[in-house]
C-alpha cells in the first residue's frame, strides 16, 4: 500500500509544481516598469494579407530599461508593424525613424503600481487555490486507500507529508509574489 501513497505524494507535487510554473508565467506578463520583448506577444501584424506574430517580421531588443526596438526584416514592414502598436493599445507610442521603430515606455505611476501588485497578489492567490485543490485531492484518496486496509497511522504520516508538502509551495508563491511586488515598486 505505500506505493499507492509514494504515487499520490508524486502526482500531488507534479501538479503544485505546474501550478508554480503557471504563476511565474502570469507574472512574467505582468509590466514591471521595465522594456521587456515579452510585452509584445500576441501582437500580430499584417505580412501580404496574412496576420503574423511581430516577433517574426523583425528583431525585437530592449535598449535601455524602458526603451524597445524593433527593427523589421523588409523596410517596407515599418509601417504595419507601427500601425500594429498603436491598434494593440498598449499604452505606448511606436516612433518611427525610417529605420527601426522605437518604443519608449513611460514610468509607472504610484497608484498604477499599486494597481500592478494588486493584479500580481490576484495571481498568488489563485495558484494558491490551485495548491490547495491539490492537497485536497490527495487527501481524499489517502482517505480511499484508509477504507481500502491502509492503516490508519499510516494514512495520517501521509496526510502530515501532504500538508508540509503543500506549505512547501505555498512558501515558494509568496516568494514568488514578494518579489514581483519589489520589482514592481522600485522606482
Amino acid at each position: 500500500m505505500s506505493e499507492d501513497v509514494s504515487l499520490i505524494m508524486d502526482v500531488s507535487e507534479d501538479s503544485m509544481k505546474k501550478a508554480i510554473s503557471h504563476l511565474e508565467a502570469e507574472l512574467t506578463k505582468i509590466r514591471a516598469g521595465r522594456a521587456n520583448p515579452q510585452m509584445l506577444d500576441g501582437l500580430v501584424v499584417d505580412y501580404y494579407g496574412s496576420p503574423t506574430p511581430i516577433n517574426q517580421v523583425g528583431n525585437i531588443s530592449v535598449v535601455d530599461a524602458r526603451t524597445l526596438t524593433i527593427q523589421p526584416w523588409e523596410k517596407n514592414m515599418l509601417q504595419p508593424v507601427e500601425r500594429s502598436i498603436i491598434a494593440a493599445n498598449i499604452g505606448v507610442t511606436p516612433q518611427n525613424d525610417g529605420v527601426i521603430i522605437r518604443i519608449f515606455l513611460p514610468p509607472l505611476t504610484e497608484e498604477r503600481r499599486k494597481e500592478l501588485v494588486k493584479k500580481v497578489h490576484s495571481e498568488g492567490e489563485h495558484s494558491k487555490i490551485a495548491i490547495r485543490n491539490i492537497r485536497r485531492d490527495a487527501i481524499e484518496d489517502i482517505k480511499k486507500l484508509q477504507k481500502n486496509g491502509l492503516s490508519e497511522d499510516a494514512g495520517k504520516d501521509a496526510e502530515k507529508d501532504i500538508q508540509l508538502l503543500t506549505d512547501k509551495f505555498i512558501a515558494l508563491v509568496d516568494k514568488h509574489l514578494a518579489s514581483k511586488e519589489k520589482e514592481i515598486m522600485a522606482v
